[in-house]
């Protein structure tokens, strides 16, 4: 029975946490609660204990009952100190709601509670999801903070985007769903040894994301508003599922996933020249990166200054990438574009591209719709095929690249490949 360690900090979010404990035991985890002083003041001990049936730790000085052990264990002879035992015993720590106040402390190794002291300790998976109002998550202090817990193998779990805690406010901040939350900690309970034995090992995919710029002159460019979250969302969840995935990167400033090879380019040029490359011995391609459609047909090599009468730039039409790509595909490849549509007769026009490139999938995301558009951390898409159209409801992206996966493996089972 895996064993979850769970720290809750101050915050909002903390009755979250609450619907992770459920989740997590009725998954058949074994789960055991720390918490700051100020999580406490958002929700009682009493309320994780009576879902657990087991005590929670509010402080590294008290004593614990269970000594370090979890739901099920046989208990120990000698007394050992609690904060160390506990986390001895954890096969994963996830902290959530992190605030910012929590991860700063993380991030300079403090240790004034048994949250920040046991994480200290923690030799397990540990895994951090902050929350807090998207002003404190987009400062600069925060953004350090969370890059220097990266840098040291620590999961990032990132927010969500939506309605916050201050009244009318919108922004980066929500803490994910429990189920999300709890999808992530077991991947990291699985490990390589998880990925290899998940239902993509074997396969080697190759994903690309963000958007291409296309120089005008050495500062100014021809792109559009792709942020790369979709792509390596993608990447992440098939690296988690056992796949060797490579990720091409077109000006995405975006963390690498774990266990994910990735290759940065600028340009649709070089994008189109990394895929050509990995293409031939890829087994999936997803293609979700947004190529730039035209690009000047004379780059300036000085700035172009400002003129009263204004420019004028004579564009070229850039080559069709994902249409030459699936063109040349070997026996036994599987091709899945994208097309992010805006309103209209947004289903047609995907179906077109679908056929007119010679797909098997084409994901469609309507990027007109509300808090689902470029940047953001969730999506709502169809997924359409030459017969069949299925539409996958708004969800964390992660959530959403799992359930293209799932259609991928589904066309290769269709049609067994050599």
């Amino acid at each position: 029975m895996p064993k979850i360690l769970l720290g809750v900090s101050g915050g909002i979010a903390a009755y979250k946490a609450v619907e992770f404990v459920r989740l997590a035991t009725a998954a058949g985890h074994s789960v055991r609660v720390l918490m700051t002083a100020s999580a406490r003041k958002f929700v009682g001990p009493d309320t994780f204990e009576g879902i657990l049936g087991a005590p929670v730790l509010t402080s590294e000085f008290e004593r614990d009952p269970m000594r370090g052990t979890f739901p099920g264990d046989e208990l120990p002879e000698h007394d050992p100190i609690g904060h160390l035992a506990v986390v001895e015993s954890a096969d994963a720590y996830l902290i959530a709601p992190a605030s910012a106040n929590t991860l700063a402390k993380l991030a300079t190794g403090q240790a004034d509670s048994i949250v920040t002291t046991s994480f200290l300790a923690c030799e397990a998976p540990r895994l951090v999801a902050p929350a807090m109002n998207n002003r404190m998550y987009e400062d600069a202090a925060t953004q350090e903070n969370l890059a220097t817990l990266r840098a040291r193998g620590i999961d990032v779990i990132e927010p969500d985007e939506g309605s916050l805690a201050s009244k009318g406010e919108q922004g980066v901040g929500r803490l994910p769903d429990p189920a999300e939350l709890l999808r992530r900690v077991e991947s990291a309970l699985g490990g390589e040894d998880s990925a290899a034995a998940g239902d993509l090992s074997g396969l080697k995919v190759l994903v690309t994301a963000g958007g291409t710029r296309e120089p005008i002159d050495p500062v100014r460019y021809i792109g559009n508003r792709s942020s790369g979250r979709m792509g390596f969302a993608l990447a992440e969840r098939a690296a988690a599922r056992g796949a060797e995935v490579t990720v091409i990167a077109a000006n995405v400033s975006l963390a690498t996933p774990t266990r994910v090879t990735r290759v940065d380019v600028q340009t649709t040029a070089e994008l189109s020249a990394a895929c050509f490359t990995r293409f031939p011995e890829s087994d999936v391609l997803l293609m979700s990166a947004a190529p730039a459609d035209f690009r000047p047909l004379v780059r300036s090599e000085t700035k172009l200054t400002r003129a009263t009468e204004g420019i004028s730039l004579d564009l070229e039409p850039t080559d069709d990438i994902l249409a030459a790509l699936s063109a040349n595909r070997g026996p036994g490849q599987t091709v899945i574009g994208f097309a992010a549509e805006h309103g209209g007769d947004a289903e047609t026009r995907a179906s077109g591209k679908l056929e007119r490139k010679g797909l098997d999938l084409i994901v469609l995301n309507d990027v007109s719709k509300e808090g689902i558009g470029f940047d953001s951390t969730e999506n709502a898409v169809a997924l359409i095929t030459a017969d069949t159209l299925e539409e996958v409801e708004r969800a964390a992206k992660t959530v959403i690249a799992d359930r293209i996966l799932d259609r991928a493996i589904k066309l290769r089972q269709d049609e067994p490949v050599p």
